[in-house]
């Protein structure tokens, strides 16, 4: 049995994705939950779905896709080239499959940066540290965003002295808002982040990666306490990683066409 967690804001995305995934899943008697993001009241049902020990999928914005407009109101600007994850029993995809490379080959035919450029290697100067908003900090951690900052900025400066510098998502009327990641990608070192998707970002304009274990780019991320050595995946493994990620993102064509329940579930 199909329960998807609604949520009643009517310009939210899942009032499109959730059509798609009824469509494209297969039904069974066992209950199968899909949660949009952490909104709404997802954070307790999520923990009241894993206490009962039902399956549960966790439906957000894709990895490596064309960025939907989140702002005043989510809008998708091109359903072609716009991806979207669905995830069992997680935020992210850990230990998805490769398959033959095609959904990546796509994605850069597209005109889609999914692209590993090597590693810079060149004078770095700096720290990024990349938290995750406030409920991803409190699901995860049990913390506040600001603690988990203070946390994970103590335990930087046990490893290195590099300047550290901070980045929060950009939302209107912050001071990141208007700002694109990729100029603080510049003569970074590495990057640090717990769930951020910064980290792709990062990844894919050759800055190495410190992540929480349930990232989806913690299987090419390194140890914090190894961040002065960094840890930087040779081009065959970041290109089976990339693989990965683009077979386990979907547009909402291919959700409602069974393709995603296809790959997800083989």
């Amino acid at each position: 049995m199909i329960i998807t967690h609604d949520i009643s804001w009517p310009q939210c995305l899942s009032n499109q994705l959730f059509p798609a995934i009824k469509k494209g899943w297969k039904d069974r008697k066992e209950k199968i939950h899909f949660f949009w993001g952490l909104g709404s009241n997802n954070l307790k049902e999520i923990e009241d779905v894993k206490r009962d020990g039902d399956e549960w999928w966790y439906v957000d914005v894709g990895y490596i896709t064309e960025q939907i407009t989140r702002y005043p109101t989510p809008i998708i600007n091109d359903y072609d080239k716009t991806y979207f994850r669905i995830v069992k029993g997680n935020m992210h995809m850990t230990k998805g499959k490769p398959g033959d490379g095609s959904r990546h080959t796509k994605l850069l035919q597209q005109g889609i940066d999914a692209e590993f450029k090597g590693w810079n290697t060149g004078e770095c100067k700096h720290i990024l540290l990349a938290p995750s908003s406030q409920t991803v900090c409190i699901y995860m951690h049990g913390l506040s965003q600001e603690d988990w900052i203070k946390q994970a900025g103590e335990e930087i400066r046990c490893y290195t002295d590099r300047l550290i510098r901070m980045r929060n998502k950009p939302r209107p009327n912050n001071e990141w808002w208007g700002t694109d990641i990729k100029d603080e990608l510049k003569d970074c070192y590495a990057l640090v982040t717990n769930m951020s998707l910064a980290a792709v970002d990062a990844v894919l304009n050759k800055v190495p990666v410190v992540t929480h274990s349930s990232n989806v780019c913690h299987s090419v991320s390194g140890p914090l306490a190894g961040i002065n050595e960094r840890t930087m995946p040779a081009r065959e493994d970041m290109t089976m990683w990339l693989r990965s990620v683009a077979n386990n993102q979907f547009t909402i064509q291919e959700i409602e066409d069974g393709l995603a329940y296809e790959v997800l579930n083989a």
